[in-house]
């Protein structure tokens, strides 16, 4: 019973991260249809910010407040510098643009951080038992802070004006201006947003494992595995495929072998499209519903 207790606990805190970063995903493409392959270099930033500013302030705390606003400004950055200017390009230049961000991202942490690991200091340490499961409460702030974050998108994208207009403007960017809303300032928030969403599935995973140049790479794929297993755009379908995929690696690298743990992904991927080729919510358009 215990190890079917630790094996869930830990899908659960590893989906949560794959929720946070997709659900950044689902609404950047919703809003703009733009792949940004780059969030989980994004992500990478904000561990490192975190890393920084927690060794000089010495709280945790401060130091995700900080990541999550610099990846905000980030995002703004990324899309008046990269995507603004290829707004008309196809989807394809848009890809092959957010894959150089990542390149320059990692080139960048590689020449000031270099390539040794950095450790970041977890807010509470220690564990507790549950049901036989050693839970640290790392772990458990990852869980708690990813429910309380997808409430808030919940309320903001239904119950708020600003969240109704980045809805409408995934139905239609024309219908979204003849009513008077300006698409532009949608997709920078759209773009902040995810990137600043991006910025605190790093924070949240630093302290509990390796911050390196490269630990962004396996979030932005397992984030796009989730988007396309939900249906591209559906944050609440990124919601549950973060928590089925982080599931699935945990019990898939418990029971059968830690060697295939990034290729159950692709196994899901597999199983869930040639089911339904628009994935588990692809009848949904592109806004929360």
């Amino acid at each position: 019973m215990g190890q079917i207790t630790q094996t869930f606990a830990n899908g659960i805190m590893l989906g949560s991260i794959y929720s946070i970063v997709a659900v950044g995903l689902a609404l950047v493409f919703g809003v703009m249809d733009i792949p940004q392959f780059a969030f989980g270099a994004h992500a990478m930033i904000g561990a490192y910010i975190t890393w920084l500013i927690a060794d000089a302030s010495g709280s945790y705390w401060i130091a995700v407040v900080v990541a999550v606003i610099a990846l905000g400004f980030l995002g703004v950055l990324t899309q008046v510098a990269i995507f603004d200017p290829l707004r008309k390009a196809p989807p394809a230049t848009m890809f092959i643009a957010a894959f150089g961000l990542v390149m320059v991202l990692q080139g960048f942490a590689s020449v000031i951080w270099g390539a040794d690991a950095r450790r970041v200091t977890s807010a509470a340490s220690g564990s507790f038992t549950f049901f036989g499961a050693s839970i640290t409460y790392q772990r458990l702030i990852i869980v708690i802070v990813s429910a309380a974050l997808f409430i808030a998108m919940f309320v903001f994208l239904k119950r708020t004006r600003t969240g109704i207009s980045i809805r409408a403007a995934a139905e239609s960017a024309v219908g979204a201006t003849v009513v008077g809303l300006r698409p532009r300032a949608i997709s920078l928030l759209a773009m902040s947003i995810g990137s600043a969403l991006a910025g605190l599935a790093g924070a949240l995973l630093a302290p509990v494992s390796q911050v390196t140049p490269t630990m962004g790479d396996s979030l932005s794929i397992k984030a796009f595995v989730v988007i396309i297993l939900a249906g591209m755009g559906s944050i609440g379908g990124a919601i549950v495929g973060g928590l089925v995929l982080g599931l699935v690696e945990a019990f898939g690298s418990g029971y059968i072998s830690l060697d295939w743990r990034d290729g159950f992904a692709v196994f899901v991927l597999i199983a869930i499209l040639a089911l339904r080729p628009e994935g588990l919510f692809g009848k949904e358009t592109k806004a929360w519903r």
